[in-house]
């Protein structure tokens, strides 16, 4: 994958200029530029304004900017103009491969809360079912990577499949009319298809294999400001320590913020692992065979070496 595939891929050369980098000649951090999503931690973070509160004292403002989905937060954090996000595991790898300026600053396991829906009176009752159907998902996003390993689970190849590459609101009527037959996807997309469009579960994430999802940093913001990283992270570390005991809270949060109902959040939050911590050996090594089994099926060009874009921290 060249770099313009990459923009391709993401969010287009058009919509990469209005997020232009950040002018900061002192060098002095200003203010951070926060990518989420309309679930998970950073979302509780936003809602209960532990970054703002934590930063003021130092002069620091925080900025949020929503992403309907990694791989577009991969390029704009690639540019300069987000300093930290969380995506799934498959976007930073097509990021690496295409030599995006990022770095791996902390993970997450995911435990539930995304899998392939069928509608409920689909004859798809079983994986090999899959084989000649429409399925429906986000290239380079985590959903992609649970297609691929999916269908390896049943001996099928990915050539034994008509992908449609969707981001989550445009797959998600399209699964509701019919335009695909199946759909990868990731809470709340996930608990929406299931309560709101007549999906069936036909397989979790988790019975197919490990997965994890990740914070990530651009590459100059965690050289150049390692301890604002790491206080970062610790904020967000200490949301999510919050969350896993606190999960009516969490689904007010996420409904208030992402504007998805209180009864999907609900049923995302109640399901959802929010510990985070070191991107450990184990962590590695599953995201390293992600980037193996993209690779061997020629979705990026080029072996990658996850270890090489690990952040360690030398803050004190």
């Amino acid at each position: 994958m060249q770099r313009r595939d990459f923009l391709k891929l993401s969010i287009g050369t058009a919509a990469a200029a209005a997020f232009a980098p950040r002018a900061n000649a002192q060098g002095a951090v200003k203010e951070i530029r926060i990518g989420y999503q309309k679930t998970g931690v950073l979302v509780i973070t936003r809602q209960r304004a532990t970054l703002e509160k934590h930063f003021a004292p130092q002069g620091i403002d925080v900025k949020w900017i929503e992403f309907s989905s990694g791989p577009p937060m991969m390029e704009a954090m690639n540019v300069g103009s987000v300093d930290y996000g969380a995506v799934g595991d498959s976007p930073p790898v097509f990021a690496q491969a295409a030599g995006a300026a990022i770095v791996y600053a902390a993970g997450q396991p995911i435990t539930n809360g995304q899998g392939i829906l069928v509608p409920k009176d689909s004859p798809i009752r079983s994986i090999a079912d899959l084989k000649g159907k429409r399925v429906g998902f986000t290239k380079g996003s985590s959903a992609h990577n649970v297609v691929v390993q999916t269908l390896e689970k049943a001996g099928l190849t990915y050539a034994d499949i008509t992908p449609v590459y969707l981001t989550p609101p445009d797959a998600g009527p399209a699964f509701a009319n019919g335009s695909i037959e199946a759909w990868a996807i990731w809470d709340p997309y996930f608990a929406i298809g299931e309560t709101r469009q007549n999906g069936r579960i036909l397989i979790n994430a988790r019975e197919v294999t490990k997965t994890n999802s990740f914070y990530i940093a651009n590459r100059e913001f965690a050289k150049n400001h390692g301890a604002i990283l790491q206080q970062i992270v610790d904020v967000t570390t200490a949301t999510g320590q919050w969350a896993e005991q606190h999960r009516d809270e969490v689904a007010r949060s996420l409904a208030a913020i992402t504007g998805v109902p209180l009864e999907i959040q609900a049923v995302a939050a109640d399901r959802a692992n929010f510990v985070i911590g070191p991107v450990t050996d184990d962590i590695v090594a599953t995201q390293q065979g992600v980037a193996d089994r993209f690779y061997k099926l020629g979705l990026i060009p080029k072996p990658i070496v996850i270890r090489d874009i690990v952040w360690r921290s030398t803050a004190t």
